[in-house]
């Protein structure tokens, strides 16, 4: 989780079941800024892509058959108020 300063406040893992899923919840640090803040979960060390869409940590390597998927970064907003 990121605050609407841009702090990272919350950077952690947390199991996921075999069809990707998962539950994991959190306090809300009292040091957190005010504003929009954003959530981002993504599985733990994938192959990213670059920003032109190619998988970045391929290059060089034997060749594969990739299926191709999103690029974007999924981010949930979260309101953060006092």
């Amino acid at each position: 989780m990121t605050d609407s300063s841009g702090a990272k406040v919350i950077n952690t893992t947390s199991a996921m079941n075999d069809g990707g899923g998962f539950t994991y919840t959190f306090v809300v640090p009292a040091r957190t800024a005010k504003g929009q803040a954003t959530v981002t979960a993504v599985p733990f060390n994938i192959d990213w892509c670059d920003d032109t869409g190619r998988n970045n940590r391929v290059a060089g390597a034997a060749v594969v058959l990739l299926q191709r998927a999103s690029c974007v970064f999924p981010v949930k907003p979260l309101t953060i108020s006092r």
